[in-house]
């Protein structure tokens, strides 16, 4: 891997981490109140194969107990972000006729969304190049999405005739409207990084080469972030997905009141009338 390629996790993966644990296809590491998850298999673009789905569920799970973690970061190693399924892989299974293996491995691309969705510290996609299929809507599941202009995303499920699935029918209305999603997933095609940024699968796009530093500096501006603060902000646009806004202005007031009782609050104030920056201990 060149340089350019390099993605903040592989930067740091040659220092061994104890409160880390190691995976076959997933590298880990923690750095300035950042985890970063790597998936590694940059040889098959990172594409899920054998356990690197449940690895990705305990990775997050990992970064969400750490201590010292306060934003996720997940990347691909190599030239892909990720491919989606292996297929060769899934050649086989549709040879044998192995639906319950097939069942597991949908299911096991749900676990990954919803650890995701369901951790209550930010994280953030660092799209480094390809995400097709699973690839994609593992992006998609994520809070914020920063991009490479060499990246692209695509809905390539009915390329090979199948259904969109990881959450793909979920995120894409909520973001591009149901028009837009559909003729995503119908067409199957692969959108290029800035028409992604401009239709809103993308939050950012930055040069390839800078990519690394654009997600860190954006990870770390996260981490210093008051954590209960952002963590029932995350919950409270979640839950806006089936509620009404009585409901929604209930909730507000709750969390609103959790702050209010919280030492971050206290130092939010007295920082920002001492003018100096705040130092948040998350309670």
């Amino acid at each position: 891997m060149s340089p350019a390629e390099a993605t903040p996790a592989t930067k740091a993966a040659g220092a061994a981490d104890a409160s880390v644990p190691e995976f076959e296809n997933v590298l880990l590491s923690v750095a300035d109140g950042v985890g970063t998850i790597t998936l590694n298999r940059p040889d098959k673009l990172n594409a899920f194969a054998g356990t690197m789905r449940q690895e990705v569920v305990q990775a997050v799970e990992v970064m969400t107990a750490h201590p010292d973690v306060r934003a996720v970061v997940i990347t691909g190693a190599g030239r892909a972000f990720c491919a989606g399924a292996d297929i060769g892989y899934m050649k086989d299974l549709i040879q044998r006729h192995d639906t319950e293996a097939f069942r597991a491995l949908v299911e096991a691309g749900r676990a990954v969304v919803t650890a995701i969705r369901n951790t209550p510290k930010p994280v953030i996609a660092s799209v480094n190049g390809a995400a097709a299929g699973g690839g994609a809507n593992l992006a998609l599941s994520c809070d914020i999405r920063i991009a490479s202009d060499r990246a692209s995303i695509g809905q390539t499920f009915n390329k090979i005739g199948l259904h969109p699935d990881w959450g793909g029918t979920y995120f894409l209305p909520r973001l591009v409207g149901p028009a837009k999603a559909f003729e995503l997933i119908s067409t199957g095609e692969m959108v290029p990084a800035t028409e992604a940024h401009r239709i809103g699968l993308f939050n950012r796009v930055v040069p390839h080469e800078l990519l690394a530093e654009e997600t860190s500096s954006l990870a770390r501006h996260l981490a210093a972030k008051p954590p209960l603060a952002l963590a029932l902000a995350k919950q409270a646009l979640r839950q806006s997905d089936v509620a009404d806004l009585n409901h929604m202005l209930d909730v507000e007031l709750d969390h609103q009141l959790r702050c209010f009782e919280s030492h971050d609050t206290v130092e939010g104030l007295n920082a920002f009338l001492e003018k100096r920056e705040p130092t948040f201990r998350g309670d």
